[in-house]
């Protein structure tokens, strides 16, 4: 994630490949966006949602925009999380 962006909370699917991470920006606006990682690429996390450009005034709005938008996130939510706080 660039560095003009602190991610507050990340939120890790069920498979482990898969994660939702919510941000505040340097403006105070917040957003979201979905990654995944390939076994095959040992680089990281890359966007797969696209969903990082949307502005939100709240992190409560951005993570209520992101379970609208991210399939698998209302259910893992449901689920008790695990290291889903960002270090």
């Amino acid at each position: 994630m660039a560095n003009n962006k602190t991610v507050i909370v990340s939120i890790n699917a069920d498979d482990g490949w898969r994660c939702v991470d919510i941000f505040q920006r340097l403006d105070q606006s917040f957003g979201f966006d979905e990654f995944r990682r390939d076994v095959e690429d040992q680089k990281g996390w890359f966007p797969i949602g696209h969903y990082g450009s949307a502005v939100f005034a709240d992190q409560d709005a951005a993570l209520a925009a992101a379970v609208d938008a991210v399939p698998w996130l209302a259910a893992r939510l449901d689920a008790p999380l695990a290291a889903t706080q960002a270090e």
